[in-house]
C-alpha cells in the first residue's frame, strides 16, 4: 500500500493552504501547460488518479465531460472534493493506486496531476490504465520532474558566481526517497525520464508530448519566487494515446 502522508493531520493542515489548494487551478502555475494537451473533453467519460480536492475533476465536468470518477487514496482529500462538490456526474473513491483495477475500455481520458512520484510499480499501473481506456483515448499526466527529485539536499547551493545551483545525487539510481515536506520521511520513488517513457510505451501507449515545465516571464513578473524555476525543471507533464 502507497504511504498515506496525505490524511496525517500535520502534512493536511500544511498541505491545505498551498495556493493551488486555495486558488485551485489559477493557483497553479503549470495549469496552462497541462490544459493545453488535454483533448476537447466534450462527452468524454474521465478518470482522475489522485484527484485531491477535485478542482481538476469539477473543472473537466464544466468542460463538457459526461462524467469524472476521482479517485484518491486520502479520507481527507475524498471527503474536501465532495463537500466543493455538487455535481452527481462526478463520483469520488478512496483507493490505493499501487493495487486499483479498472473496468476495461470504461474511459476516453485518463488523467492525473503530481500523483505517479507517490507510486512504486508505474509499469503496473500504465498497463492497467490502458486497458481502461477504450482505443484512441488519451493519458495526461504530471509528476514531479526526476531532476528535481533527485536534487540533493540542500535544496540549493551557491556556485562561484553567487547563483543558486541544485546539484543532482545519484539521477541514475531509481528507488525510494524520503524527503521532508510539512512532515519528516515523506515516501516517493524516483524513476528516471527514460524510465517513465519507456513503462507508457511498453503498456502500449504512443507518446505525444512531453514537456519541462518553466514558467514564463509574465508570470514571474506576477510571483517573483517562480524564477528558481528556470533553474532547472520542476513539472515533467506527459501526454500519451491509447
Amino acid at each position: 500500500m502507497a504511504q498515506n502522508i496525505y490524511d496525517d493531520p500535520n502534512f493536511f493542515s500544511g498541505y491545505s493552504q498551498l495556493p493551488r489548494q486555495v486558488q485551485g487551478l489559477s493557483g497553479a502555475p503549470e495549469w496552462p501547460a497541462i490544459r493545453a494537451l488535454l483533448p476537447d473533453l466534450a462527452d468524454k467519460r474521465i478518470v482522475d488518479l489522485g484527484c485531491g480536492f477535485g478542482w481538476a475533476s469539477r473543472w473537466m465536468r464544466e468542460q463538457g465531460a459526461t462524467s469524472v470518477l476521482g479517485i484518491d487514496l486520502s479520507e481527507n482529500m475524498i471527503s474536501r472534493a465532495q463537500e466543493n462538490t455538487s455535481d452527481n456526474a462526478i463520483t469520488y473513491r478512496t483507493a490505493d493506486l499501487e493495487t486499483l483495477e479498472l473496468p476495461e475500455a470504461a474511459f476516453d481520458l485518463a488523467y492525473s496531476a503530481l500523483t505517479f512520484h507517490y507510486i512504486r510499480d508505474f509499469e503496473r499501473l500504465a498497463r492497467m490504465v490502458h486497458q481502461s481506456l477504450v482505443p484512441g483515448a488519451d493519458f495526461v499526466f504530471i509528476i514531479e520532474h526526476p531532476i528535481f527529485m533527485a536534487a540533493a539536499h540542500p535544496r540549493w547551493i551557491k556556485d562561484e558566481n553567487g547563483r543558486k545551483t541544485w546539484p543532482v545525487n545519484r539521477y541514475a539510481v531509481e528507488g525510494e526517497r524520503r524527503t521532508d515536506w510539512f512532515v519528516k520521511g515523506v515516501v516517493k520513488y524516483h524513476r528516471t525520464v527514460g524510465t517513465t517513457l519507456n513503462a507508457l510505451i511498453h503498456a502500449g501507449f504512443t507518446i505525444k508530448a512531453v514537456e519541462e515545465f518553466a514558467p514564463s516571464l509574465e508570470q514571474i513578473r506576477e510571483n517573483p519566487a517562480l524564477e528558481e524555476e528556470l533553474e532547472r525543471p520542476m513539472m515533467l507533464l506527459i501526454s500519451a494515446r491509447r
